[in-house]
């Protein structure tokens, strides 16, 4: 590919010879002549000076059918349809014969905007002229309905055009391969071959769009061979597509060896090309090498080349390349690109360190902003627990009138979720309604979710109804909901429904069986799915699945079994693996397995508060007060702090935020007041039934200290939500009871 400066150079030189060209005519007088005119007005047009070219047209008083065609198509490839279809009209009434190639242009025109019913139009006065039969109006009628995707009209097309060029079969084949159908596709490669018609890089190159599976690999290697039989092996746009068909068949090492045999007809297309092929198969470090010697070897990324490698540098081993990166495009004066910026916005988002004011920033210095931009910083807000600003930020959106998509209700529907707002969230469901997304897979999963969180799990089933079946995101949600609701065996249900209609099985629905044996007590069905996942699906187990049976043994109270489970694993258990079992080691209280838990935690995780919390709790249960203080000088030596609980509650649409031994709610007084005589209840009928768990963690009778065991154990937060709701609600559920108390009497 040739850089931009060269290309702008050339295209002024052509538009200066034309210029010259027109000059002379002038100077001799020669402008009259039909022939020299339309040469000049092509020139124009080709140049892209359509402007010029319609004003000589005007100021031709001689003008034939070639005059008009080549207006026709300069407005077509300028872009310009509406005036190319209003030249055609004129050239009709003015009395010139349309033809073959006046068709064509025009037809070239509905493909690209995609008016197939002008394209209808057009082909009825082709067939009522009978032109039918021509190879150029034809093919550009067959490939008209080719791109408008009515390949069974352009099929028909195909059979009536009398004599069959590369052109003609390239047409089809790109159709075919447009709308997904490989069979046919390939078939009629055979059928072109039959027949002797020349096979060129626009045979190919749609074909290989196809191959993008690894089973399909033997076939990709056919195609490659029948390639390399018809001598386009360097030609650049085949050997592009073959590189990037390779990599979505899985073997990189085919697509390095296509590039590296390249070397002669490389573009910046086919650099591209293989820096995608690194990136799908998470080899980044390959990447950057090749971004770096690409410049060195000459050649300028664009647009494309830095939002891949831009996607590429979140990971904590790359966070440096991602920053230089950013800083390179400043310096090179690419930062306003709408398509980069957005790039860095999702890179800074998905960085380990989730830095979401650095693509705040970014997001606020755009003058332009798209429905990408917005939603990355609302997907943003979202996945960084920051869900009461992802719901402002929501509804700014709607009130500067951006296009809300399904990104977007996933990501809001998330927020109430993780809110437990159950009133907004039926809002935002109205909104899903009206704007029909309700059948969108990641829209109703996201509902799905909604709902369970709120604890309304027949409203996750009413979302999950109208959704299609035959994908699995839509399943894995409510069967989620299910489990997470102790209703494993309508979850089990699902997953075998789900697996008798064919829906394809993901490692996330097996994370949902495995959480739905675990909080009903099915062990040996939990190993029966965990074993069987590779073998007869053909997913191997990851290390949440793991996770997920090591939580099953700790429920069932099969600690050995879990941790030869952990030592059996065919990789080095991370800190999620630990945690679960640790809190199964506090369930069956072994603090001697808990210790040596928690030394492995401390070390892959020194600054999480929770596993020296959760160690103090257990060595205070059993009065090893040595052990416990221990842990206690650990926390303060190393500065780990306990972070604080939060709780929320929804009272009359408004959310009310509390956090432990917080006082600065208006009604804390009030609320502490309410939680000091449940206490005097709760002893008074030995609600805890270890009374000594109760006294060693009791430090004082004040409320404003530390409170019994109990409410240590489930937090204080957790207690002043409901709280303050029944406080607030008392009144209106009295009421209600009476009610149907009244009811239930008459």
């Amino acid at each position: 590919m040739r850089p931009l400066h060269s290309l702008i150079q050339s295209s002024f030189t052509a538009v200066y010879r034309v210029s010259v060209n027109h000059c002379l005519a002038i100077k001799s007088g020669t402008t009259a002549s039909i022939y020299t005119a339309n040469n000049i007005i092509s020139g124009y047009a080709k140049c892209g000076e359509i402007r010029i070219a319609s004003k000589m047209f005007d100021e031709t008083s001689q003008r034939d059918a070639v005059s008009w065609n080549t207006m026709i198509a300069g407005f077509v490839n300028f872009g310009n349809f509406e005036t190319a279809l209003e030249f055609l009209k004129s050239m009709k009434r003015y009395g010139f014969a349309v033809d073959g190639y006046s068709f064509g242009s025009i037809l070239k025109g509905v493909a690209c905007v995609g008016y197939v019913e002008v394209g209808q139009q057009v082909h009825s006065m082709i067939v009522k002229m009978g032109y039918e039969g021509n190879v150029f109006a034809g093919s550009a009628l067959l490939d008209m309905y080719a791109k408008c995707e009515r390949v069974e009209d352009a099929f028909e097309v195909f059979k009536f055009i009398n004599i069959r060029n590369s052109v003609t079969w390239n047409a089809l084949i790109s159709g075919y391969a447009q709308v997904g159908d490989r069979g046919t596709a390939l078939w009629l490669l055979d059928c072109m071959e039959l027949e002797g018609v020349e096979i060129d890089d626009g045979t190919f190159a749609p074909l290989l769009t196809l191959l993008d599976d690894p089973d399909l690999y033997k076939l990709t290697m056919q195609v490659h061979a029948k390639i390399v039989k018809h001598g386009l092996a360097s030609d650049t746009t085949v050997c592009n597509a073959i590189i990037t068909a390779y990599s979505e068949c899985g073997s990189i090492e085919d697509s390095e060896r296509v590039f590296d045999g390249a070397i002669e007809t490389r573009d910046l297309v086919t650099w591209n090309s293989m820096l995608a092929a690194y990136l799908a198969n998470n080899q980044e470090e390959d990447a950057f090498e090749l971004f770096l010697e690409m410049q060195v070897l000459g050649f300028e990324p664009d647009i494309y080349t830095y939002t891949s490698v831009i996607s590429a540098a979140f990971e904590g081993a790359h966070e440096g390349q991602g920053k230089s990166l950013h800083g390179l495009v400043i310096k090179r004066g690419l930062e306003f690109l709408v398509p980069i910026s957005n790039s860095l916005i999702a890179m800074y988002l998905k960085s380990h360190n989730k830095s979401m004011d650095e693509a705040l920033n970014i997001f606020e210095s755009m003058e332009n902003k798209d429905h990408v931009s917005w939603n990355s910083i609302l997907t943003g807000f979202s996945q960084s627990g920051l869900s009461e600003d992802a719901l402002k930020f929501f509804e700014n959106m709607r009130s500067q009138y951006v296009v809300i998509d399904h990104y977007a209700f996933s990501a809001v529907l998330r927020s109430c979720s993780d809110l437990a707002t159950l009133q907004l969230g039926q809002q935002v469901h109205v909104l899903v309604l009206k704007s029909g997304f309700e059948p969108n897979g990641f829209v109703a999963s996201s509902l799905i979710f909604m709902y369970s969180k709120c604890g309304v799990i027949e409203d996750a089933r009413k979302s999950f109804d109208p959704t299609p079946k035959d994908s699995s995101i839509a399943w894995n949600s409510l069967i989620f909901g299910y489990a997470q609701h102790g209703q494993g065996k309508i979850a089990l249900d699902l997953f075998f429904l789900m697996r008798d209609r064919r829906v394809k099985l993901d490692h996330i629905t097996f994370v949902a069986v495995l959480t739905a044996c675990s909080h009903i007590g099915l062990v040996e069905e939990g190993w029966s799915f965990l074993k069987s996942m590779e073998s007869d699906y053909g997913i191997p187990p990851r290390m949440e699945h793991y996770a997920c049976m090591i939580d099953l043994l700790g429920r069932a109270g099969r600690l050995d079994e879990a941790k030869a489970l952990i030592e059996a694993m065919p990789f080095e258990p991370d800190a999620m693996v630990w945690k679960t079992l640790l809190g199964a080691c506090r369930t069956c209280g072994d603090i001697e397995l808990a210790s040596q838990v928690a030394s492995h935690l401390l070390e892959l995780e020194p600054e999480e508060h929770c596993t020296y919390v959760l160690l103090s709790s257990m060595f205070g249960h059993l009065r090893r007060w040595n052990e416990k203080a221990s842990i206690k000088r650990l926390m303060k030596e190393r500065g780990v702090k306990k972070v604080p609980g939060w709780s929320w509650i929804e009272v009359k649409n408004e959310v009310h935020s509390f956090n432990a031994e917080d006082r600065s709610h208006p009604n804390c007084e009030e609320i502490y007041l309410r939680l000091g005589d449940l206490m005097k209840e709760i002893r008074r009928l030995d609600y805890v039934a270890n009374s000594e768990f109760l006294q060693n963690n009791l430090l004082s009778d004040t409320l404003s200290g530390a409170i019994p065991g109990i409410v240590q154990l489930v937090g204080l937060s957790s207690f002043q939500s409901p709280l303050y709701g029944w406080q607030r609600l008392a009144k209106r559920m009295t009421v209600n009871l009476r009610r149907e108390k009244g009811n239930i009497s008459q």
